[in-house]
């Protein structure tokens, strides 16, 4: 069997709870299926075969490549180790001071660069953020809906209780 084969016979979790949002109205099943179709579409150019074929070319190309590297290790390494511009860069020694402060500014710059790009990059985009909300709202209501089920049953229960006790009673 294909792991990536869906098994059709199997309801998952999340299948449950979008059944129990359809059967207590807080969705239709129209919704459902314009839902489903957005996410078909969301996620269908990834798993085309033309664009998995494209990235698997760019992965092999990367791959020989880092075999290469691979193999040139020791030619590289020497590479590295030799001085580009003799052994320093001439200052003159007047300017000495200002260069350290300048360096130290720019190490200081790169830090909060990097702090500032993975700020960026951890900001959620609006859209997945208002599908977290629907999906969230929905959850809410299917619980509201639960919670008023049970409610009205312990009601019912009480009410049976009660009017068994006045029966024992008399």
């Amino acid at each position: 069997m294909n792991p990536w084969d869906p098994i059709t016979y199997t309801v998952t979790p999340a299948a449950k709870i979008l059944a129990r949002c359809v059967t207590s109205g807080t969705m239709t099943q129209t919704n459902l299926d314009l839902e489903l179709l957005k996410l078909e579409r969301d996620s269908a150019d990834v798993t085309h075969p033309h664009y998995l074929s494209q990235r698997f070319v760019s992965l092999q190309q990367f791959t020989s490549h880092l075999q290469e590297v691979l193999r040139e290790q020791t030619v590289l390494r020497e590479r590295l180790t030799k001085p580009l511009c003799q052994q320093n860069l001439p200052i003159q020694a007047d300017l000495h001071r200002y260069v350290v402060e300048l360096m130290g500014m720019v190490v200081e710059f790169i830090q909060n660069l990097e702090v500032k790009i993975k700020m960026v990059q951890a900001m959620p985009s609006t859209d997945s953020y208002l599908s977290n909300l629907n999906n969230a709202r929905t959850q809410l209501l299917a619980q509201v809906t639960e919670v008023e089920n049970l409610y009205k049953q312990v009601l019912k229960r009480r009410g049976h209780l009660q009017t068994n006790i006045k029966d024992m009673s008399t």
